[in-house]
């Protein structure tokens, strides 16, 4: 169950974000009186362009647990480079206890492929078009986490090349186009 909810602020200046619920249930503690029932709320929330954050929390009712947890994942908001503001830069993957998740970079048209709560990231951070799978658990908190995890594995062509003293330009290098290139390397005349 994902339920989106789009925050719009205008004239304060304030951001545009995209609040998605990934999912609610019911917890109960168990004390010497009886058995104390609250709900659960795991929220993701991100402003379409590039930032998105993750929260979880527990209230009494499921409107105040939604409310928490949105503010929470608000406060933890974390930056990932998308590349022409699409797609991820490259291929990442990551493992949260039994769960394993991959992430794979797409051509423009491709779309979203994604199940349950990975899609509501990706809609959240902006990401058009993307391939990803999810491999083992289907723990709504643990894919959410490796999900996260995948994402801030996902380095820009910048900070490559700092770390490399390399200028961008080699890095990324010259991409050849079918139409520069000659008859012996498979091009048309």
């Amino acid at each position: 169950m994902i339920r989106t909810n789009e925050n719009r602020r205008n004239s304060e200046g304030q951001e545009h974000l995209i609040e998605k619920l990934v999912s609610v249930r019911r917890v109960t503690k168990v004390v010497k009186g009886g058995k104390n029932m609250r709900f659960s709320a795991l929220v993701v929330v991100g402003d379409g362009n590039g930032r998105v954050g993750y929260a979880s929390a527990k209230a009494r009712e499921v409107p105040d647990a939604v409310k928490k947890a949105g503010e929470k994942a608000k406060k933890s908001m974390i930056r990932v480079s998308l590349k022409e503001r699409r797609t991820i830069r490259h291929d990442s993957s990551a493992r949260i206890g039994a769960g394993h998740v991959f992430l794979r970079m797409a051509p423009p048209g491709t779309g979203v492929i994604a199940g349950g709560p990975m899609r509501a990231v990706f809609e959240a951070l902006g990401v058009q078009d993307i391939v990803s799978k999810s491999v083992g658990s289907g723990n709504y908190h643990n894919m959410v986490r490796a999900t996260f995890v995948a994402l801030r594995g996902v380095i820009p062509p910048k900070r490559i090349a700092a770390k490399l003293d390399k200028k961008l330009t080699e890095i990324l290098g010259r991409r050849k186009t079918v139409q520069n290139r000659s008859p012996e390397d498979g091009g048309s005349v």
